[in-house]
């Protein structure tokens, strides 16, 4: 510890404090180790057959510490000091066996077998305690030394403990580079999941025929591959934390016995045990198509594909009056499908010093739920809805802003006003055509919202001229619903009550009526207007530069004289700017996401659930500007 040499203390005191702004009262320091071995042996007598053995072993340990003293770290010069330690140590081994046969036969047969073993075990334990009336020479050094209170909570500790054993089985054969084939079968077993259920089989199957390899091809000079491919599979998905099936308790301090006696630690059931808890499968198909043609100047793959899973793991949020916050459970089955397309051509290629690539992918994936383990069609609470996507809202929907001569205000929204925000009424109406009931927005008028981008994608383009090259990757989203809690109710940028410095915004007005935010002094919700959380939707479509680099290759002799064999001069903007975002238009800011719908939750209540991507806080897409030298010797 580096500390002044005039004071010959090793902790750090009120005067130094204040005379080395810059000293720690906290500190963490950590230690890792990763390390991978493996053995490889031919078998004697056996041409093609060989073991190999992977071995890795890996621990990570951490110790920390801080200090906060009466006006020292403190901003209450009344609340006493106090001291925290903590330590936690994490350490993984896997061990993976190996034998493989790979032979050919006769030039033309291509055999491939392989059998595995493995296994794998990973622990964590950490542990924290704290005290007070810590003297400050002290720091965390001595927790003992202390007239206060020391706690050692039941949250600060944590232990656990999982492994996972498989078996692997894969077979391929190749003929003539023509026609292939391949088979698997694979065993998992996992500690984490329910006794009974914690071994899960899978097989999966792939065929493969080259088509230009054929006879009927040969002739076919302008096509140089294609390519066709089939395959089904299974996987598993034990992605839980070790001992959900247990449950869990949580603590929580009570006010036992007499009123001098002190709080005593009760522990209450904070999530339920679920010892039926299984494997999440997925069944795939598969569908692909290579290609390259005209020299290999255009080539490109087309995939399409169809995944059902079963078994879904999630947490399950319950009711309050239930008494327990959640429980994890095979929650039903769900199925994705989609396709991949990626091109990519030599558009000039070498003609008087200049070059020319360019690439495109789309993708584009469509997700539903299929079916629910309650059997029912629809679990509000956690925003399940049959035949609709896992990425959901459950909310009013915004139709516009209630104008004036707009029929039946006084009933749709009793006390409203011309301005408010407008929201869809999915009610019944009456002979005479009236609403039979008012609005409501948290109940019977909420509908399902899908968020999910009709088509995504990207995009590369690269223009050299001798040494000089510029580079250019952009990325874009079509359709689909972005969320921004920054604009969500209780967020502070739709905050009405007091005196903020707002954004400027687009408010109704009586000259302004074709605008996108309500009138203040509206019907209210808390600080918000009426159905304040719909300002936070906004059209998910973008077009954007990720990056532009500007490079140029010396090709000097003087350089390759000095041992140099590549000198590059380069430039780069990443996120230099966007070209088209209703989002950034209204807002200025980058339409990326960054955060789930469960971070500032209270911010995202009532609208936006845990599983959605969504622009909160957290740090957004930046701006950079990098100017490099590359030396190859």
């Amino acid at each position: 510890m580096d500390m002044p040499a005039d004071k010959g203390i090793w902790v750090y005191t009120r005067d130094i404090l204040e005379t080395n702004k810059d000293r720690m009262l906290s500190q963490t320091k950590g230690f890792g180790s990763y390390n991978t071995i493996y053995g490889e042996v031919k078998v004697p007598g056996v041409e093609g057959l060989k073991y190999r053995v992977n071995v890795g072993l890996n621990f990570r340990m951490s110790t920390g510490g801080s200090y906060t003293g009466i006006g020292i770290n403190n901003a209450s010069a009344t609340n006493p000091s106090s001291a925290s330690v903590s330590n936690s140590l994490r350490t993984n081994w896997a061990i993976e066996n190996l034998l493989t046969y790979d032979r050919t036969f006769a030039d033309k047969h291509q055999v491939n077998a392989v059998a595995m073993y493995s296994a794998e075990e990973t622990m964590y334990n950490r542990s924290r305690m704290t005290a007070k009336g810590v003297a400050e020479n002290f720091q965390w050094y001595n927790l003992g030394m202390t007239d206060g209170e020391r706690s050692i909570l039941p949250g600060d500790q944590q232990y656990e403990k999982s492994g996972l054993l498989s078996y692997m089985g894969r077979v391929m054969y190749s003929y003539d580079s023509r026609y292939m084939i391949s088979a698997t079968v694979r065993a998992d077993g996992s500690s984490r999941l329910a006794p009974g259920n914690q071994w899960r089989t899978y097989p999966a199957v792939s065929l493969g025929w080259n088509i230009k390899k054929e006879n009927f091809m040969e002739n076919v000079n302008w096509l140089d591959n294609l390519k066709v491919r089939v395959g089904y599979g299974e996987t598993s998905n034990q992605a839980v934390a070790p001992y959900a099936t247990l449950g869990g308790l949580s603590t929580r301090p009570y006010n036992f016995g007499d009123a001098s006696a002190n709080f005593v630690t009760g522990t209450y059931v904070s999530t339920l045990p679920n010892p039926e808890l299984g494997w999440e499968f997925s069944t795939t198909w598969n569908y692909g198509l290579d290609f390259s043609l005209l020299k290999n100047r255009l080539s490109g793959t087309f995939e399409y594909y169809v995944t059902n899973t079963k078994d879904l793991l999630l947490s399950v949020n319950l009711p309050q009056t239930s008494g327990v916050g959640s429980f994890m459970a095979n929650v039903g089955e769900t199925q994705n499908k989609g396709f991949e397309l990626s091109i990519n051509g030599v558009i000039i290629d070498n003609l008087n010093g200049w070059n020319w690539t360019a690439g495109i992918n789309l993708y584009s994936n469509k997700n539903k739920i299929v079916s629910l383990a309650s059997g029912n069609d629809m679990d509000e609470g956690n925003a399940w809805f049959v035949g609709h996507s896992m990425n959901v809202i459950y909310a009013a929907k915004k139709i516009g802003l209630w104008q004036e001569g707009d029929p039946y205000l006084n009933i749709l929204e009793p006390g409203g006003n011309v301005g408010m925000i407008k929201v869809e009424y999915l009610g019944d109406y009456n002979a005479d055509g009236t609403p039979t009931r008012a609005i409501d927005g948290g109940g019977k008028d909420r509908q399902v919202i899908e968020v999910d981008p009709d088509l995504q994608g990207g995009f590369n383009t690269t223009v050299g001229y001798k040494g000089f090259d510029l580079t250019l990757i952009g990325s874009f989203k079509s359709g689909g619903i972005l969320v921004s809690s920054l604009y969500s109710a209780n967020g502070y940028l739709n905050m009405l009550s007091g005196r903020r410095g707002q954004v400027n915004v687009d408010y109704w007005t009586p000259e302004n009526t074709d605008a996108k935010y309500p009138k203040p002094g509206g019907l209210m919700s808390g600080d918000n207007p009426k159905y304040g959380n719909t300002l936070a939707l906004f059209d998910a479509s973008y077009l954007k530069i990720r990056a532009i680099t500007l490079g140029y290759n010396f090709n000097l002799k003087a350089i390759k004289d000095l041992g140099v064999q590549n000198l590059r001069l380069y430039a780069t903007a990443q996120n230099p700017f966007v070209l088209f975002s209703p989002y950034t238009s209204e807002t200025g800011m980058d339409p990326e996401t960054n955060s789930y719908g469960d971070e500032n939750a209270a911010t995202t209540t009532g609208l936006v659930n845990r599983r959605i991507l969504t622009i909160g806080t957290n740090s957004p897409s930046t701006r950079n500007y990098m100017v490099g030298v590359s030396l190859t010797f």
